[in-house]
């Protein structure tokens, strides 16, 4: 009995070696973490779903983008050949005024040769059939008009020349040359009006394609915040379901600790009932933890020195940056016309102004030079994209870089090579 209370006193009052534990922490239930669990998995495939539909939303905006700016450069190379058009209507006129002035004088000429010819019929008709009689000659008003009608005599006679076929045929020249005038400047305005309508097209396309690029960005839109509002109710539930599972880690991490701590009090007071004064073993050490000029270069070096000058569309020429022009979409919301910058081929108009004089149309600057293939390109070269029709123009820099005036809103920036609708062939203006 004595033995007895004296190993309950032990049990009891005997001091520990180890700290005391501290009261349980929460201990969430199986049904509270299978509920936050269950939420989680719901949100994480709503995400999963919003991120396919958005990343489909996504692929259609950029193939919508390449299309809008495969219209911008279709209206600037309708906006090129109406100016062409323009010039080439101009110089029509210009040669049609030179024709008619030409036909003019050879009218009065003409008319000057008949009047000639009928005195000097009239004064051999007096005579006779006799061509060169004496009346031809004393019909002359005055020695110099004697001398004039002795050499045509001389020269009906010497090369039997037929006077009235002379004139014919200077006729038909005139007829000649008014038809071709007339035909010249009808064939010019006509060409002028089919590059005029073409522009109405193009801008257009352009507007159509822009509305339809604006429609799928707003969408695009609505799908990036529905994915970020369900990404936060995502985190959320994942920030629930881990606050529980912490709770029930720490909570077996405690269990874990008291059940220590009861066998080590166990053990010593089994060891200060036998006698023995042994104490607790010592712990174990922690393990230690183990960190764990008209040259390439020339050019190069001019789109370079325009890096970060801001895009604006149908912007730069030969001589830098210029204000953009109005394309009634997306150019005119981001203020383009309003900006001093590049587009695409305007920078490339300016990289190479003191090699070759380009126009600001990317798809024929694709024909400005040597075709090579993408893999020869080199430094120097130009790149352009949009198999369907040329939307867009950068310059290689070598290791897999390039410059460019990407789009309305943005910089001339050196970027990575794109690989995605790029044309087989690169353009080489030097070398």
């Amino acid at each position: 009995m004595a033995a007895g209370a004296f190993t309950l006193a032990v049990l009891l009052g005997a001091p520990g070696t180890a700290a005391a534990v501290p009261p349980p922490p929460p201990n969430p239930s199986d049904a509270e973490l299978e509920a936050g669990r269950a939420e989680a998995s719901e949100k994480a495939g709503e995400v999963g779903r919003l991120t396919s539909r958005l990343a489909d939303a996504e692929a259609k905006l950029t193939t919508l983008r390449n299309r809008v700016e495969r219209k911008l450069e279709q209206a600037n190379k309708a906006r090129v050949d109406l100016q062409r058009a323009r010039s080439a209507a101009e110089a029509a006129e210009s040669r049609a005024e030179t024709a008619r002035a030409e036909v003019e004088t050879a009218s009065g000429a003409i008319r000057t040769a008949r009047k000639s010819l009928d005195r000097f019929v009239a004064g051999s008709h007096r005579q006779g059939t006799a061509i060169g009689s004496l009346s031809a000659y004393l019909g002359a008003d005055s020695p110099k008009d004697l001398l004039a009608r002795e050499q045509l005599l001389g020269a009906v006679g010497d090369s039997e020349l037929d006077a009235l076929g002379s004139m014919k045929r200077a006729q038909v020249r005139k007829s000649n040359k008014e038809a071709a005038a007339r035909e010249a400047l009808q064939d010019a305005r006509q060409k002028r009006a089919a590059a005029a309508e073409a522009k109405t097209a193009a801008d257009q396309a352009q507007q159509a394609a822009v509305a339809a690029r604006s429609r799928q960005a707003s969408r695009a839109k609505e799908l990036r915040t529905e994915k970020s509002s369900v990404e936060r109710q995502l985190r959320e539930a994942r920030s629930h379901v881990g606050g529980l599972e912490g709770q029930r880690e720490r909570y077996q991490e405690w269990l874990a600790e008291k059940e220590a701590e009861e066998a080590a009090q166990a053990q010593q007071a089994a060891a200060a009932a036998s006698g023995g004064g042994g104490s607790a073993p010592a712990p174990a050490a922690s393990a230690t933890s183990v960190p764990a000029g008209a040259s390439v270069e020339a050019a190069v070096q001019r789109a370079m020195s325009q890096l970060g000058v801001q895009y604006a569309w149908g912007g730069g020429n030969a001589h830098g940056p210029t204000y953009g022009i109005r394309d009634g979409g997306v150019a005119d919301a981001h203020g383009d016309y309003n900006k001093i910058g590049f587009d695409c081929s305007g920078l490339m108009i300016y990289a190479f102004a003191g090699v070759q004089a380009l126009p600001h149309y990317s798809g024929y600057q694709y024909d400005a030079g040597r075709k090579v293939p993408l893999s020869q390109m080199r430094r120097g070269d130009m790149l352009f994209w949009g198999n369907g029709g040329i939307h867009h123009v950068a310059m290689y820099l070598g290791n897999g870089q390039m410059i460019e005036a990407p789009y309305s809103g943005g910089h001339v920036r050196v970027v990575p090579v794109r690989y995605g609708d790029i044309l087989p062939y690169a353009t080489r203006l030097i070398g």
